[in-house]
């Protein structure tokens, strides 16, 4: 008997466990919702980040992760969901499955081309990303760098800020506004410090303003 109410209790731990927030949607951006007021991370995709440009290689830049975050608000801000919790990530975020009207948000938003399937982390979307892929749909159609890529080239811009790492004797930053306008910065300058260097971008080091302009770029007014 002793052994059946143990069972019995594993079971229901575990169901407990399983259980994750449910309550209204708010989204912070294309991956992260607040549900019920648990912060949550979709489990098994990835978004661009909202600050992501898209773009380059002749296609023009644009908001990408703005774009997402505001189609995943239109679609969900407000409703119920439901989650399944899978884990916890580094940040305190509620790792969960969630469903609205019994859809998998997770899975709509990939085969909408508003996310990636995060491979690293779940082969669940494996299928639907590459089927959105195949027909071009979303971000598919346009020039777009993973997300995981993209922070990383982020995490590497963090480190040459202030122009540790570029080529020697180059610390003149070529930067491309959200507009698509060519800009170079020289140290000193206002906006020096905080503007990143995204080579994926198209954005490059100078050495010198005479080699920036004649690429192109024009210099700033701070």
């Amino acid at each position: 008997m002793k052994q059946i109410l143990s069972s019995i209790i594993l079971i229901l731990a575990g169901a407990v466990a399983a259980a994750g927030p449910s309550g209204r949607v708010h989204v912070i951006d294309g991956d992260t919702l607040d549900v019920g007021g648990t912060r949550v991370r979709l489990h098994g995709i990835d978004a661009p980040e909202v600050k992501q440009m898209c773009g380059g290689d002749g296609t023009p830049m644009w908001p990408c992760g703005a774009w997402v975050s505001q189609d995943v608000r239109d679609r969900y801000e407000g409703r119920q969901a439901r989650c399944e919790t899978r884990d916890t990530d580094r940040y305190g975020r509620a790792v969960a499955r969630c469903e609205v009207d019994g859809r998998d948000i997770g899975r709509e938003m990939v085969r909408a081309g508003l996310a990636f399937a995060y491979r690293r982390y779940s082969m669940d979307y494996d299928l639907d990303e590459k089927r959105a892929a195949v027909n071009g749909i979303g971000l598919h159609g346009t020039g777009v760098q993973a997300p995981a890529a993209f922070r990383a080239e982020a995490r590497k811009g963090r480190a040459v800020a202030n122009g540790a790492g570029a080529p020697e004797g180059c610390a003149i930053k070529g930067n491309i506004s959200r507009k698509g306008e060519r800009i170079y910065h020289v140290p000193g300058q206002e906006h020096y410090g905080a503007t990143r260097i995204s080579t994926a971008k198209g954005e490059r080091w100078f050495c010198s303003e005479t080699e920036a302009r004649a690429a192109g770029w024009r210099r700033a007014k701070r």
